[in-house]
């Protein structure tokens, strides 16, 4: 595997751990960002989108699709961006910018793999 494949596949592993959280105990993570619990199904899809995504990332990453990687470059600090101005709107709580830097994070280490081979 690649550099930049390994931090694809380290990446979808985190969102299939995160989506298999939302799906399973989505009122806790709602808890920890602060906001209220809910009995909507809408949390629970979103664990769902979270978890495919997170597949593509490690199979994308498993079998060194640096395309793939190029394009989460671009859209991962996108993420980063979005929960920051929700934050700076007062619409979420500022642990929403710990999220968004995970993202940032790891389009930072995917973009120094793909530059370096590290």
């Amino acid at each position: 595997m690649s550099a930049a494949g390994r931090s694809l596949f380290v990446f979808g592993i985190y969102l299939l751990v995160l989506g298999i959280v939302v799906i399973l105990v989505p009122n806790w993570l709602l808890g920890v960002l602060g906001i209220p619990a809910t009995t909507d199904v809408w949390i629970r899809v979103v664990g769902v989108l979270v978890l495919v995504i997170g597949f593509y990332d490690l199979q994308a990453g498993r079998k060194n699709l640096n395309e793939v990687c190029l394009w989460s470059i671009i859209a991962r600090p996108a993420v980063f961006l979005f929960f920051l101005a929700f934050v700076l709107l007062g619409l979420v709580k500022p642990i929403f910018i710990v999220f968004g830097a995970i993202d940032l994070i790891g389009a930072a280490w995917t973009l120094l793999a793909l530059q370096t081979g590290v």
